[in-house]
């Protein structure tokens, strides 16, 4: 991307890559069945989405971003459009700085319920198959928002990227999630996904480290405790 010049600021390693035609892609995007229907939004907050964000307020549609690495107990930004007063409001709260700024930190109990899933991705393929930053932040983002009931198996979750970022493989892991809809600047790909999603956190692979880190996964954990211990059973949360 760099070599063909298709990259922007912030640049494109280490993180998701911003794209040239990332408003493009946007309206593209806007331009869905899918997409007009939601009301309530799941977004990252990488930069190539921005667009997005910022059409999801313009159409009066409520935004949730997750707090980076989920670090907080209230791990989301709830982004109402109803009160953010004026056009300049809304585009600053379409970034990242802006989201904190204007938004309103909220728990995973106080979410709702999600209409479509808006990630970013590093590589994606035409099957639905998606490489992120390797993080698995967003694998736990879906299986925390599985768990809790706020987004379904058939809820859409799209990405936008640039057409380079479609390529012929991608690893993929059991949990990853897949993508219906891949969007870029100049076209729409409905994926022909094989994978059944799951329903929740996978307590059996889920990194120790990442436990320890995210106080929501902390509090999940204790509560499945207390309900295993309740029922005389243990096992993985799905």
């Amino acid at each position: 991307m760099e070599a063909a010049n298709v990259g922007r600021f912030p640049g494109t390693r280490g993180r998701i890559p911003n794209f040239v035609g990332s408003e493009r892609a946007a309206e593209r995007l806007e331009e869905l069945d899918i997409w007009r229907k939601a009301r309530c939004i799941k977004a990252n907050p990488d930069s190539p989405q921005a667009p997005a964000r910022k059409r999801a307020l313009q159409a009066g549609k409520m935004v949730y971003m997750a707090v980076p690495r989920l670090r907080e107990k209230a791990c989301f930004i709830e982004l109402d459009p109803g009160k953010l007063s004026s056009p300049g409001q809304i585009h600053k709260a379409s970034s990242i700085k802006g989201a904190f700024e204007l938004g309103r930190p909220v728990t995973l109990d106080a979410v709702k319920a999600i209409d479509l899933v808006l990630c970013g991705s590093v590589a994606v393929t035409r099957d639905g198959r998606r490489l992120g930053k390797g993080g698995g932040f967003s694998d736990i983002e879906f299986g925390l928002l599985r768990g809790a009931g706020k987004l379904l198996s058939r809820t859409p979750i799209v990405t936008t990227v640039h057409p380079m970022q479609v390529v012929a493989n991608v690893p993929e892991l059991d949990h990853d999630f897949r993508l219906h809809y891949v969007v870029t600047p100049d076209a729409v790909i409905r994926c022909r996904r094989k994978k059944r999603q799951l329903s929740g956190i996978d307590w059996d692979i889920l990194d120790a480290e990442k436990l320890a880190e995210i106080p929501v996964l902390q509090e999940l954990k204790r509560r499945a405790v207390r309900a295993s211990r309740a029922t005389g059973r243990a096992g993985r949360i799905r």
